[in-house]
C-alpha cells in the first residue's frame, strides 16, 4: 500500500512522498515520481526518519522537572500546570517569551503564533539562518522571489556562490547535473570543504565571507569593457554612484580582498559575459557573515548588469517565503496589542537585559534553541534565570534538558497538515501515515487544550477550518477536498521572477548597493574561521544519541599556519573567546587557509555544541545571526 504525503523537515526541497506500509508494521520512503519537482527520488535525511519515530529515546509522556531528576505525569496534570502559570503572569503577559522555530514546517505551526499573540506575549525577531539574505532581496528587487527552480534547466551556464549540492537540496544538484550533461557549465565560488567538486567544472577558492569583492571586481570588468546594456541601466537606482563605488578600486585591489587572482577574476567574468544565460545560486553560507547582506546584494547586482535577470535560464536564486502562497491572516491574532520583541540571534543576552518586565516564563516549540543560537551559554544562564520553561519536543535536547516541563509531541508523518517550500511553487497534502506513540499529541491539540483552561480562554479554530482557510489564497485554485485527492498543486506564479525588468520598489527600478565594506581580518589570538557547515545525514541538530561523534570533528587545511606547533597526536581544542570544546583534526584539501570546519547540530550534552563558542552578533541587515564572523584557534 502506497500513501502520498510530504516532508515537513526544514529544508528548502519539500519533497512529495511515496509511503509503503510493510506488514511488519515498518515503511519504505522514496520520492513522488508524479511530483514535477521531487521527481521520484528523496534524500537520506528523511529515509532516515522512521529511526526517529521508533527511537527509544523517544519522550511520549509529560516529564516534570523534580531536582535534578525528572517525572512522568498525565496530560491533564501537564496543562492544568501550563494553565496556572500562564494565568500567573497574564496580568503581564510580557513576562511570557514564546520561541518558536522551523523544525516542523506547514500552517498548523503557525497555530502557537496565534496563541501566544492572543495572549500579548514577548515574541522573537530576526534569524538564525536567512534574513541577512532576504533584506539584501528585498533591498534589491522589491520583493523576494526568483524564477522557479526547475528554469535551472535552461541556464547555459550556473555559477554556485558557495551553496554545498554534494550535503544540500540534492534535486536543485540534479538539476545542475543536468546542465551539465546538455553542454552547460558550473563554476563554483566557495571557501571550500563543501562537495561542490563533482558538481563543477571550475572551482574559485575565496577567502570566507568576501563574495561581494569578488562579485565588485567582475562587474568593475562589465563596467570597463562596455558590456553592461544601456536598457538594464535605465531599470536601476543610484547607478552612477554605484558606478564610482566600483571603480573606485581596482580589480586588482578587490580580487585581492577576497584573496583570488587576476586570472580567476577573469574566468568568472567569462561566465558572466556569456550571450547565453547565467543562473547565479546563493547559498546560505555566505549571508552569515557581519556583513551577509552585502555580500547578497553584490551577487545579486552582478547577477543584472551581466544581463541574467528577468530571464529564462537566468536569475538569482536565494529563496522564497515557504507561507507565501498561503492565506495566513487567521493566525495573526490581534496587532493591537504592542509585544516585546526579543531578537533570536542573540535570545539569551536579550532574556537575561529583558526588565520591566523581566521574562518569568518561557514556551519553546519546533526548536532546540540552547543548541541552535550562538553563545548557548547565555541561553543556558537565562533559562535558568526564568522562573518556569515549556519545552514542547520528542526527544531530550540541549534546550529540553533545561525545561522544566517537557511536552512529547507528534512527528512528521504522524499528522495532518499542507506545507509549502522555500525553493519553489508547490503546495503539498501532508497526510499523517503511521499513528504517533500513546502519550505524544499534536503542538495544535496541545495549544488548544491549554487555551479551553484559561479564564478568559483563548479558543483556537479547528484544525479543518485552519487548513480550509489557508487555501483560500489568490495564488491557489484548489480546495482542502482537491489537495488531499492530488496530493500536491502548483501556486499560481510566473516562472520567471521580475520579467521585463520590472522590480517591486515603488518607483519600479532596481536598488543597487552604496556601501562596500571591508572584510575585517581574524586577530592574531584568533587566526581561524570558524564555519559551521550542513552536514548531509542530518538536519540541523536532529541527531540522535547514538549518532554522535564521540568526540566532535573539525576540518583544517594541510596549508593552513594554524598546525604549526599543533601537536594532532595529542588533546586538541578549539578556542574562542567564550570557550574551548575538544576536537578530533582532519585535513581537507582545498579548503582556505584561514577556514575551520565543524559540521553543526551536534549536541552539547554529548560534548559537542559550536554555538557554545560564537558569540551573538548581528548581520548588517536582517537582524540574522553572523555566525561565520567567529574566529577561533586551535591549540593543546
Amino acid at each position: 500500500m502506497e500513501i502520498v504525503t510530504a516532508c515537513t523537515l526544514d529544508c528548502s526541497d519539500t519533497c512529495s512522498l511515496l509511503i509503503t506500509l510493510r506488514a511488519d508494521g515498518s515503511i519504505r520512503i522514496k520520492g513522488n515520481p508524479q511530483h514535477p519537482f521531487t521527481a521520484g527520488f528523496t534524500c537520506g535525511k528523511i529515509r532516515r526518519h522512521p529511526q526517529r519515530l521508533r527511537s527509544v529515546h523517544r519522550i511520549t509522556t509529560p516529564l516534570l522537572r523534580k531536582g535534578q531528576d525528572w517525572e512522568s505525569i498525565e496530560w491533564r496534570e501537564a496543562l492544568q500546570l501550563c494553565a496556572q502559570k500562564i494565568q500567573e503572569y497574564r496580568s503581564e503577559p510580557e513576562t511570557i517569551l514564546h520561541i518558536r522555530g522551523d523544525g516542523d514546517k506547514g500552517v498548523l505551526s503557525q497555530t502557537s503564533k496565534l496563541f501566544f499573540a492572543s495572549l500579548g506575549a514577548s515574541h522573537v525577531a530576526g534569524s538564525l539562518c536567512d534574513m541577512a539574505g532576504i533584506a539584501a532581496c528585498i533591498a534589491d528587487f522589491g520583493s523576494l522571489d526568483t524564477n522557479d527552480p526547475l528554469d535551472l534547466a535552461n541556464a547555459s551556464a550556473v555559477v554556485n556562490w558557495g551553496k554545498d549540492l554534494g550535503r544540500s537540496s540534492n534535486h536543485v544538484a540534479a538539476i545542475v547535473g543536468k546542465v551539465r550533461k546538455s553542454g552547460g557549465k558550473v563554476l563554483t565560488v566557495s571557501p571550500g570543504g563543501d562537495g561542490n567538486r563533482m558538481f563543477s567544472e571550475k572551482m574559485i577558492r575565496i577567502r570566507p565571507g568576501t563574495d561581494r569583492f569578488l562579485a565588485a571586481a567582475v562587474i568593475h570588468l562589465l563596467i570597463q569593457r562596455g558590456q553592461i546594456d544601456s536598457d538594464v541601466l535605465e531599470r536601476t537606482q543610484d547607478w552612477t554612484e554605484f558606478r564610482e563605488l566600483i571603480t573606485s578600486r581596482s580589480v586588482s585591489e578587490l580580487a585581492g580582498a577576497s584573496d583570488v587572482s587576476k586570472n580567476e577574476v577573469e574566468e568568472l567574468f567569462e561566465y558572466y559575459s556569456l550571450q547565453e544565460p547565467v543562473a547565479s545560486l546563493l547559498g546560505w553560507g555566505l549571508q552569515r557573515y557581519k556583513h551577509g547582506g552585502e555580500n547578497v546584494r553584490f551577487v545579486n547586482a552582478l547577477a543584472l548588469l551581466s544581463g541574467n535577470i528577468g530571464r529564462c535560464g537566468g536569475g538569482s536564486y536565494f529563496n522564497i517565503s515557504s507561507t507565501r502562497n498561503f492565506h495566513l491572516s487567521w493566525a495573526q491574532g490581534s496587532t493591537e496589542r504592542k509585544r516585546r520583541t526579543l531578537l533570536l540571534p542573540r535570545i539569551g543576552k536579550d532574556i537575561l537585559e529583558a526588565e520591566k518586565p523581566p521574562v518569568k516564563m518561557i514556551w519553546v516549540n519546533g526548536f532546540n534553541v540552547v543548541n541552535q543560537a550562538p553563545d548557548s551559554g547565555a541561553i543556558v544562564r537565562a533559562f535558568e534565570d526564568t522562573e518556569f520553561k515549556v519545552v514542547v519536543d520528542a526527544f531530550m535536547t540541549d534546550t529540553a534538558l533545561r525545561a522544566d516541563l517537557v511536552l512529547p509531541c507528534e512527528l512528521m508523518l504522524e499528522k495532518e497538515d499542507i506545507v509549502g517550500s522555500f525553493l519553489h511553487n508547490y503546495v503539498n497534502y501532508v497526510r499523517p501515515v503511521l499513528p504517533p506513540p500513546n502519550g505524544a499529541r499534536s503542538d495544535f491539540w496541545i495549544l488548544s487544550e491549554l487555551g479551553q483552561r484559561l479564564h478568559p480562554p483563548i479558543l483556537l479554530p479547528k484544525a479543518e477550518d485552519c487548513l480550509r482557510a489557508s487555501l483560500d489564497s489568490p495564488y491557489l485554485d484548489t480546495s482542502l477536498e482537491d489537495l488531499r485527492q492530488r496530493g500536491f498543486v502548483r501556486a499560481n506564479r510566473p516562472e520567471i521572477a521580475y520579467a521585463n525588468l520590472r522590480f517591486d520598489h515603488p518607483d519600479g527600478k532596481y536598488h543597487l548597493p552604496n556601501d562596500l565594506n571591508q572584510e575585517i581580518r581574524p586577530p592574531d589570538q584568533f587566526p581561524l574561521r570558524l564555519l559551521t557547515l550542513v552536514r548531509r545525514d542530518f538536519v540541523h541538530s536532529q541527531i540522535l544519541p547514538e549518532e554522535h561523534d564521540s568526540i566532535p570533528r573539525v576540518w583544517i587545511s594541510p596549508e593552513s599556519p594554524a598546525l604549526e606547533g599543533l601537536d594532532l597526536s595529542q588533546d586538541v581544542y578549539i578556542v574562542s573567546p567564550l570557550g574551548r570544546l575538544k576536537v578530533r583534526v582532519e585535513h581537507s584539501q582545498g579548503l582556505h587557509p584561514e577556514a575551520v570546519i565543524y559540521r553543526r547540530g551536534d549536541w552539547m550534552k554529548f560534548g559537542g555544541g559550536a554555538n557554545q563558542i560564537i558569540a551573538a552578533e548581528l548581520t548588517d541587515m536582517g537582524n540574522c545571526a553572523a555566525y561565520y564572523s567567529q574566529c577561533v584557534r586551535l591549540e593543546n
